[in-house]
């Protein structure tokens, strides 16, 4: 029986500290391929690199580097590396969360949903930036993935997943949640270089969980994994019924 087609991407990098335990995971459900930035790419949102040439790099049988985005990475996986039926795509082990608006930034996310654009299963898979050991996180994905693998997903939809600092026994069930809200600080870093010339950081913001019931925020708050399925419609229906009603 033919193995699935696996495909790994991530935000972090070649050098992410949750990519190993995912790889290693992940091999035992199926045909592992890697394709992730040569860099960092945090918050790259759901950026394509269109003004300038991709360029892949071959670390090892089945891993590759991209200078390119998280998403880049998930396209170019599936079109041009695999070139065959993609099974899955599974995006992380992400540093630190992605919870409620972070989805808008994120590119574990992102990955995951240009995997869901092109008709693919996928999970986003994050964890607390409080805890380096991403096994009990992995050895959960292998499950969630094999179920998702046997169950499928509706067209559109892809799976964002968040873990707490994991405890002793590792990950035993999991909370289905919808997005939370986290409120980001509104300052901006301002310095000077050397010359005189200003500069300004976005980084470094602070970043608030509201801890509403049912919510991705809660859960992790609680110690618990929380489970969120997102779609590719953004499409506010309740609105667009009032909207009918303007006149343009």
């Amino acid at each position: 029986m033919k193995r699935p087609e696996i495909l790994i991407c991530n935000d972090d990098g070649i050098h992410g500290p949750g990519l190993p335990a995912l790889i290693s995971a992940m091999r035992r459900v199926g045909r592992v391929t890697v394709s992730v930035p040569e860099h960092e790419r945090s918050a790259d949102s759901h950026s394509l690199t269109l003004h300038k040439p991709i360029r892949v790099r071959k670390v090892s049988d089945g891993v590759y580097t991209l200078n390119g985005s998280p998403a880049d990475c998930a396209r170019f996986g599936v079109l041009e590396i695999l070139k065959t039926k993609v099974d899955l795509v599974v995006s992380g082990v992400n540093r630190g969360y992605n919870l409620g608006e972070d989805v808008i930034y994120s590119g574990t996310v992102a990955a995951a949903m240009e995997a869901t654009l092109l008709k693919i299963p996928a999970i986003a898979l994050s964890q607390d930036a409080g805890s380096d050991d991403y096994g009990p996180a992995a050895a959960f994905a292998q499950r969630l993935a094999r179920r998702v693998l046997r169950r499928g997903l509706p067209l559109g939809v892809c799976l964002n997943v968040n873990f707490p600092v994991p405890p002793k026994g590792g990950f035993k069930d999991a909370t289905p949640a919808r997005l939370g809200r986290r409120i980001y600080g509104t300052g901006i870093t301002r310095r000077s270089d050397p010359r005189g010339l200003e500069y300004f950081w976005l980084a470094g913001r602070q970043v608030t969980g509201v801890d509403e019931p049912g919510t991705d925020v809660a859960a992790v708050s609680r110690g618990r994994v929380s489970v969120t399925p997102l779609k590719i419609d953004n499409t506010d229906e309740a609105f667009l019924q009032s909207l009918s009603s303007w006149k343009f």
